[in-house]
């Protein structure tokens, strides 16, 4: 589902945990269409409701050719680990899976409070267990599109304040970039066994494959050392 609006022709895709949080917020105050709730009743999910992040449909993609159309990218190491420390540890979407709760028969025994270990050397089948956890631990792609070149501009996260500042230029005027759903919790690649590291490698492989022109894949047959991946500042 595109995030349209309409009033400054503006066309975002939401790709999860990649400032999604933030740039939905920043988009609905400018957006006049719609009716901002008192600040005393904005919760993360205000902004979620309102723009839901769905995948890319190239058809309804289209619609929107004559659109600033935009997306932001994130570094898909400090991605992928902020699903375990944002999803699992801050949210506890593993201890509400009503799947893993009523031990269905077709997964295999998964405990609903994993370290890091355990959870990404089962994330295939977590994801099969938690709805919310295969929304954010997919591909990229599905999100964005395969072919990036159709956007106007792609972002990085690291770039979120380029981002305020653009929107400023062409909705004239101010428009601020909050920090929002941040993880609490940190995690860096050091922290995984080499075995945890050889199990998301392919997907961590075709993820960097994806973004090559905006980010360079460390791993290789050694882990590098300068491959921390932090993830307070963005969602």
């Amino acid at each position: 589902m595109v995030i349209a609006i309409d009033a400054h022709k503006l066309a975002y895709m939401a790709l999860p945990k990649a400032g999604c949080s933030s740039v939905k917020e920043a988009l609905a105050r400018v957006d006049p269409s719609v009716d901002l709730p008192d600040e005393k009743d904005v919760t993360l999910y205000t902004w979620h409701n309102l723009y839901p992040t769905k995948r890319f449909r190239p058809h309804r993609f289209e619609e929107y050719e004559g659109y600033w159309r935009f997306c932001v990218v994130r570094d898909p190491i400090k991605r992928l680990l902020s699903v375990y420390t944002n999803r699992v540890l801050q949210f506890g979407d593993l201890r509400n899976s009503v799947k893993l709760r009523d031990g269905r028969d077709w997964l295999p025994d998964l405990s609903r409070e994993p370290d890091p270990d355990a959870f990404f050397q089962n994330l295939d089948a977590y994801k099969q267990a938690s709805s919310s956890i295969k929304h954010h631990a997919i591909q990229a792609w599905l999100f964005v599109g395969r072919n990036l070149a159709d956007y106007n501009k792609v972002y990085k996260t690291e770039d979120l304040g380029q981002l305020a500042y653009d929107l400023s230029l062409l909705t004239r005027q101010p428009v601020e970039m909050p920090r929002r759903n941040t993880s609490e919790a940190k995690l860096t690649l050091d922290d995984l066994k080499p075995e945890t590291i050889d199990a998301i490698r392919p997907f961590l492989d075709e993820e960097y494959e994806f973004l090559k022109g905006y980010y360079e894949n460390p791993l290789g047959s050694k882990l590098h050392a300068t491959c921390a991946a932090p993830i307070r500042r963005v969602s």
